[in-house]
């Protein structure tokens, strides 16, 4: 179906086609291009494709003349007024272009052919002149909001520092790799300017367009910061939270240094650091994150996700299974099959360096092998610090004799694959396990595993989405050695650790985690580091069998703070606009306050009223009891939404319904009243009765008779009243016996 800028081209064609009109007064002429036009537009559907490609083919060569004359004008684009000429001219070249086919195809009886080309043909066409004006705008627009939120209204200038800081907040660092072309240009601001020695290029204040400039290379992540659109999107207040589990764990002084080789035991126990790092880039880091310590099994899965990539599922599953062992990490068990348990044991681990060594890239040498490993693990951290620690490697090399005796072992059951140097593989094994880092980058390893193999940072895509689900997946079951049955209980994520103190914790699609604690416990789990990832689950629903829809007691940080009110909100107001009694039904079973209104104050009966929904309109005031009268930011009241958009049987209910309502209220005041009144006089009544006998101290025979009779005794009874008096003496002291 054509479009309304489609038609009135068309229109502005046939005018000016050269249509034979001789003989035909103004009016006759008129009528017979509308019917042109009309014939046009209902001969045109039974159009072939072979139609369509042979007159697009005698037409391209004009499309492409014309196309690059207006090309010629596109630098003034920027501009108001280059923006108009282009559009003009683009407005022309489509105008002469179907005035020439109306010509061609009224002359050759081919007008069912002339729609769906113009149709087509337009529709090319404004994308090609619309999409780049309306992104460069959508620009502008972005960074002129960010000028105007952090401008000083005096200067009018924007302090970098404060922008800078308020980047901050929202997770992206300095440093990060996505600003870099922010930081250069700053730099270069600050050199031109010429700024007095000792100042800062990051603490310069900047006129508008000179910002413009400086965060235009970025501006499209900035914007998505500041618009709170990263996967945490109240980053502080998450911030927060994680720093209350921190400090809690920084107080847990149990589990002991790992001993077997100095280089660990020498490491200080009031060590405590920890990082993260989102999907989106979003970085946090407390504690001791610059302290550098060695990988070792926090390796495994990096080197099994290597293998992966390269060899793919089949082979490396070939030599090494995925089982949980139930063994000890380093027993010298196998497999019914002959093979290790899974790569997270040490077993798995030193099959799979052999793999890397003997298929992956069997032409290197041992030295060209470990820099390639190692290339894989920078650019997995995206350029953060990895390096590798010589003393460790020395010493791990002198203790190794029970991984020298599963290698033994695993070559005489034959699991190695062909040309095996079981030394070389060794020294590969304990090379990984002896790579040094500390939480920053491994915070951003574990996020770029969380993000499906793209470094957040970088936005390098590093491994196959399909190695990154094999990878976590045996993290999962196997990766905190003889605790990893409970750590998936109790957690329910995937992780792993290392004798060095490291806990990788992945929450997929979300974030990575690394935290580092020496002290260890019996199972050689960092102490801290479990009680952080158990905390961190019990705050928020980041358990994988958490239920995240009727979850109440946890927090869920990927959402906004008041998304799930507004949701709700939404999805109250969009069932009374669309007149779904079900749902309404549905929201009030469920405890939702169906008086619930949004910005502008219209509930629920407002969009009922609006759209003319008189069985949502009579639900709501029936069933909900809601008020009949809320007013919206305008004044307006559901009867005035109804009346306005002539639903006159609504309007009638609604008043009707009012009026029940005023008479309802004035009969429950006319009551309110008259109970008052009653109740008043016989207070009155009652009061007069009491202070009566008050005029005569010494009652006369009569009155005591009466109140004899009235069950009241007189302190002097008269000889009239005596039986009465007796009678009600007797009764009123056997009532009043048990009390006494």
């Amino acid at each position: 179906m054509m479009g309304d800028r489609s038609w009135n081209l068309l229109q502005y064609a046939t005018e000016r086609a050269p249509i034979p009109l001789d003989g035909y007064t103004a009016e006759e002429a008129a009528q017979f291009k509308d019917s042109i036009r009309q014939k046009i537009v209902d001969d045109l559907k039974s159009m072939t494709g072979e139609e369509l490609i042979e007159l697009v083919k005698q037409n391209a060569a004009k499309v492409e003349e014309e196309k690059a004359e207006v090309a010629v004008k596109e630098p003034l684009s920027g501009t108001e007024e280059g923006k108009e000429r282009v559009q003009d001219d683009a407005d022309l070249i489509d105008a002469g272009i179907i005035a020439e086919m109306v010509a061609g195809l009224c002359t050759k009886s081919q007008k069912e052919t002339f729609i769906k080309v113009i149709t087509k043909y337009i529709s090319n066409q404004r994308r090609h002149y619309s999409m780049r004006p309306h992104r460069e705008q959508e620009q502008r627009n972005a960074e002129d909001v960010l000028f105007d939120m952090f401008a000083s209204e005096e200067t009018g200038l924007i302090s970098m520092g404060k922008f800078l800081a308020g980047l901050k907040t929202t997770g992206i660092r300095r440093n990060d790799p996505r600003v870099r072309e922010l930081m250069d240009n700053l730099k270069k601001v600050h050199k031109l300017n010429n700024y007095e020695t000792g100042s800062s290029a990051e603490t310069q204040h900047l006129n508008r367009e000179t910002f413009k400039a400086v965060v235009a290379p970025n501006i499209v992540l900035i914007a998505k910061a500041f618009r709170q659109q990263f996967v945490i999107p109240d980053f502080t207040s998450f911030v927060k939270d994680i720093e209350d589990i921190y400090c809690r764990c920084k107080t847990n002084t149990l589990g002991k240094l790992a001993d077997y080789i100095p280089q660990l035991a020498r490491y200080n126990p009031d060590s405590w650091g920890l990082s993260i790092c989102t999907i989106d880039g979003q970085r946090f880091s407390i504690g001791d994150v610059e302290v550098p310590f060695t990988l070792q099994s926090c390796s495994k899965p990096l080197t099994y996700a290597i293998a992966l990539e390269k060899l793919g599922p089949k082979v490396v599953h070939s030599y090494v299974g995925q089982e949980p062992s139930g063994r000890n990490f380093n027993e010298l068990v196998l497999d019914q099959n002959k093979k290790p348990h899974n790569p997270m044991i040490n077993a798995g681990a030193i099959l799979t360096c052999s793999l890397m060594n003997a298929l992956v890239k069997p032409d290197m040498t041992s030295a060209e092998i470990f820099d390639y490993t190692m290339s894989w693990f920078k650019r997995l951290s995206g350029g953060e610090y990895i390096g590798f620690n010589n003393a460790v490697f020395l010493s791990e090399r002198e203790a190794a004799d029970r991984n020298y005796a599963l290698g033994f072992y695993m070559r005489e059951n034959k699991c190695f694959p062909k040309r095996t140097n079981l030394k070389e593989v060794m020294d590969f094994y304990f090379q990984c396990c002896s790579m040094e880092t500390n939480c920053e980058a491994m915070s951003v390893i574990a996020a770029s595993l969380a993000n499906g193999g793209i470094c957040p940072t970088t936005e390098e895509k590093v491994f196959r989405p399909e190695v990154i689900r094999d990878v976590l997946s045996i993290m999962h079951s196997c990766g905190t050695y003889d605790y990893s049955g409970q750590f998936a209980f109790k957690v329910g994520l995937p992780a792993k650790s290392g004798v060095s103190g490291g806990m990788m914790l992945v929450i997929p699609n979300v974030m990575g985690i690394f935290a580092w604690s020496p002290p260890l416990d019996h199972l050689g789990n960092t102490v801290r580091g479990l009680q952080f990832c158990e905390e961190l689950v019990s705050m928020f629903n980041f358990h994988r069998y958490d239920n995240l829809k009727h979850l109440s007691n946890k927090k869920d940080p990927r959402k906004h703070r008041y998304e799930t009110k507004g949701l709700s909100i939404v999805n109250l107001l969009f069932s009374a606009a669309s007149g779904d009694v079900t749902a309404l039904r549905r929201h009030r079973l469920s405890g939702m306050d169906i008086t619930l209104a949004d910005y502008d104050g219209r509930t629920a009966l407002h969009l009922a009223a609006s759209e003319g929904h008189l069985e949502c309109v009579k639900f709501l005031l029936e069933q909900c009891h809601v008020p009949h009268n809320p007013k919206d930011r305008w004044g307006n009241l559901p009867v005035d939404e109804a009346e306005n958009f002539g639903h006159s049987h609504v309007v009638e209910f609604l008043r009707s319904w009012a009026e029940k309502v005023d008479l309802s209220s004035e009969e429950c005041k006319t009551e309110a009243v008259t109970s008052k009144t009653q109740a008043d006089e016989e207070i009155c009544s009652t009061s007069d009765l009491e202070t009566s006998p008050a005029t005569s101290p010494i009652p006369t025979p009569v009155e005591s008779g009466s109140r004899a009779g009235s069950g009241r005794s007189s302190p002097v009874p008269s000889d009239a009243g005596s039986t009465a008096s007796a009678g009600s003496a007797s009764s009123i002291d056997d009532k009043t016996k048990p009390g006494l």
